[in-house]
């Protein structure tokens, strides 16, 4: 006869048992979860990459309005797909998704370099040469007039250089600037003439962010001179003024747009930022714009002989990590400046279609095309003369990526910039 104890042990027994079996289909349900999560995310990161390479690898304007497709499996590979123009750039949006399960990224495209177009120096040919003194420096292939480079005595100054002035293969230039890209002027052009409501930034803000999964955030200052200060603009955010707008040193600016009649930088500013005038752009000293930035001054109107020439000047100490360039449609119009004043150093790219301003002590890390070379001493001026001046094409990034306007880009687009991911 049984005691009442050992069925006691038997129910002891019994739920454990339970327990340990219950342990395990719930440990094989998790597994079976977390298996299909993980499944589900690789599935979302391989479709990620996919649209990736589609936007890299394709410029059909269907995606600049978004595109959903399915990629390999119906609506289980589905991807949204869009490009943008962001100033001379594009920017990407690429969001995979299965059910409720979304991956997404943001990022810029930008080209490659053609090495067969790239150059430290672009000078056109106007039948006269190009002079050096005092210790100025050119690494790289240079492309100048047939005419040739010699020394100069300026300034109680002799050339104190290499013996070999360039430090690289020279060519015979063209009497014409290799062109920007056409589209993407057409681009810039819809930009600067585009009239916006008025819609000033809101007080009291110390930061905004737009993601560039949404429409563009716009501020718009119409006629009226603003000043921008004591705030933090980042991402998908656009600044539109019919007259002169200020950017103070205690902005902030990270991917932001700029387009206005007249744009003044006060020394001391940090950011990076494209910026386009279609008068003048004035760089105070001691500012930072990190790569990849922009600052262009563009004149599309034909016929207006009369005025000032449109300028952009970058001041003492101020370094610029990009391209900086100047437009024109017509020629009879006075020649755009560029100006770079002591010490100031540009890492990127400098393409003048009119006339370049070079002080001493100036440096650019990367590619030079001029029209004209101007040096201004104390009592004269002198056309096409370097001195003092190092362009080094060989001291630029070889991870550095050119806007598709420059006519050094190459076809094949890679990723410049990641910007937002999830």
């Amino acid at each position: 006869m049984l005691r009442a104890s050992a069925l006691y042990m038997v129910i002891v027994v019994t739920l454990i048992i339970g327990v340990i079996c219950s342990a395990l289909i719930v440990t094989a349900f998790l597994y079976k979860s977390r298996y299909q999560a993980k499944f589900r995310t690789d599935q979302l990161q391989n479709n990620l990459g996919s649209g990736i390479n589609i936007l890299l690898n394709n410029r059909d304007s269907s995606y600049r309005e978004g595109r959903t497709i399915s990629l390999f499996n119906g609506d289980a590979d589905s991807v949204t797909l869009k490009k943008t123009n962001w100033g001379i750039f594009d920017v990407c949006a690429v969001s995979a998704f299965i059910s409720r399960d979304t991956l997404y990224k943001t990022f810029s495209i930008a080209s490659g370099i053609d090495s067969s177009k790239w150059a430290a120096l672009y000078l056109i040919d106007e039948d006269r040469p190009v002079s050096v003194g005092g210790n100025t420096l050119i690494r790289g292939n240079a492309y100048i007039p047939k005419a040739g480079i010699r020394t100069a005595y300026v300034d109680n100054l002799a050339y104190t250089g290499d013996q070999n002035i360039i430090g690289g293969k020279t060519f015979d230039s063209e009497r014409k600037l290799p062109v920007l890209s056409d589209t993407r002027l057409q681009q810039l052009q819809k930009q600067l003439t585009l009239r916006q409501p008025i819609a000033g930034l809101p007080a009291d803000t110390e930061n905004i962010s737009r993601s560039f999964l949404k429409t563009s955030l716009v501020y718009s200052f119409g006629k009226q001179v603003k000043k921008i200060g004591n705030i933090g603009l980042k991402g998908n955010i656009i600044l539109y003024s019919d007259t002169t707008l200020i950017i103070d040193s205690t902005a902030h600016l990270d991917n932001v747009l700029v387009f206005a009649k007249g744009i003044s930088v006060k020394s001391g500013f940090h950011g990076c930022c494209q910026l386009f005038a279609t008068d003048s752009i004035s760089v105070e000293r001691d500012c930072r714009f990190n790569y990849p930035s922009c600052l262009g001054v563009l004149r599309f109107s034909t016929g207006n002989t009369v005025g000032l020439p449109a300028k952009l000047a970058i001041g003492e100490q101020t370094v610029c990590e990009g391209l900086v360039f100047s437009y024109q449609k017509d020629d009879k119009q006075l020649a755009p400046v560029i100006s770079l004043d002591k010490k100031s150093r540009v890492s990127g790219q400098i393409y003048s279609a009119g006339i370049l301003n070079l002080r001493a002590e100036t440096a650019i890390a990367g590619s030079t095309f001029t029209k004209r070379f101007l040096y201004q001493s104390e009592f004269t001026r002198y056309e096409n003369y370097l001195i003092n001046v190092n362009i080094d094409s060989r001291a630029l990034s070889p991870y550095y990526l050119s806007s598709d306007l420059a006519p050094v880009a190459g076809s094949h687009k890679k990723i410049l910039q990641w910007l937002e991911a999830n």
